[in-house]
C-alpha cells in the first residue's frame, strides 16, 4: 500500500544511503580499489542487488522510487514497465505491482535462439514504458535498453533507478541527447554524507573516497602511475 505522504527528496536521499549503507551494499575502501564492471578502478562499490533480500528495506525503497515518478512525471504517464536484465527485472516487478501496469523485460543482447527477442512479455506500439533498474553509472546501458524498447513501436522516455553515480561528467547529458529523463533516489555524495555523518568509515577512506568524488579521472591515473 503506498502511502500518500512520504518525505522530501533531500530525506528520501538520505534514507536511502542510509538503508544502503545498513545492509553493507555499499562498500569503501582505498587501500585495494575494485575494479569495475567497464574495468575502472574505484574506491567505491555499490550492489543494490542484495536490496531483494531485507523486505523492510526493499519495500520501503520501492515505494520511494514508485512515488518520485509519479511525482516527477505524473500519476497516469505509463503503459508498461520495463526491467533491463537483469538487475532491474524483480524491481521492475515490484514497480509494476504498485503501478498496477503490466511488465516486460529487456535483454541484454538478443536470444541465439527462437524469436531471437530482446523484449520478454507483451509490449504495445505506442506504449509510453518506463525503463526501471537498480543503478545507473554513464548512462549506457540505458540506452541500448531503451532503444530496444523503441524498435517495437512504442515510447521510453524515461528511466528510475534506485542509485545514481553522479560522477561521470557526460552521463546525464548522454541520456538527454536520446529523450531519456533519469530520476534516482541517492548518488555518491549522499551516501558519502551519510557515512560520514554514521562514521561508518574510517576518516581517511572517507577522505579517499571524496578525492575520488571529485575528480575520478584524477584519482585512477595517480593511482595507475
Amino acid at each position: 500500500m503506498i502511502q500518500s505522504s512520504y518525505p522530501e527528496q533531500q530525506e528520501i536521499a538520505r534514507l536511502t544511503a542510509r538503508m544502503l549503507i545498513e545492509i553493507k551494499a555499499v562498500d569503501f575502501n582505498s587501500k585495494v580499489p575494485f575494479t569495475l564492471a567497464s574495468g575502472l578502478l574505484s574506491p567505491t562499490y555499490v550492489d543494490c542487488r542484495k536490496l531483494i533480500s531485507f523486505p523492510r528495506i526493499r519495500s520501503t525503497l520501492m515505494d520511494f522510487l514508485t512515488l518520485t515518478i509519479m511525482r516527477n512525471v505524473g500519476f497516469e504517464a505509463f503503459d508498461n514497465i520495463a526491467g533491463g536484465e537483469t538487475a532491474g527485472i524483480p524491481f521492475g516487478a515490484l514497480i509494476a505491482e504498485r503501478m498496477s501496469l503490466p511488465m516486460i523485460y529487456v535483454r541484454k543482447k538478443p536470444k541465439k535462439y527462437g524469436r531471437n527477442a530482446r523484449i520478454e512479455g507483451v509490449i504495445n506500439k505506442n506504449d509510453r514504458v518506463l525503463l526501471v533498474e537498480d543503478l545507473a553509472t554513464d548512462g549506457g546501458s540505458k540506452i541500448s535498453f531503451v532503444d530496444a524498447i523503441r524498435e517495437t513501436g512504442a515510447t521510453c522516455e524515461h528511466t528510475a533507478v534506485i542509485f545514481f553515480y553522479d560522477i561521470f561528467e557526460h552521463a546525464n547529458s548522454s541520456l538527454q541527447d536520446k529523450g531519456i529523463t533519469l530520476h534516482h533516489l541517492c548518488n555518491w555524495w549522499d551516501v558519502l554524507a551519510e557515512a560520514k555523518r554514521t562514521n561508518s568509515f574510517d576518516s581517511e577512506t572517507l577522505k579517499e573516497v571524496e578525492d575520488f568524488l571529485k575528480t575520478p579521472k584524477a584519482w585512477r591515473d595517480a593511482k595507475q602511475s
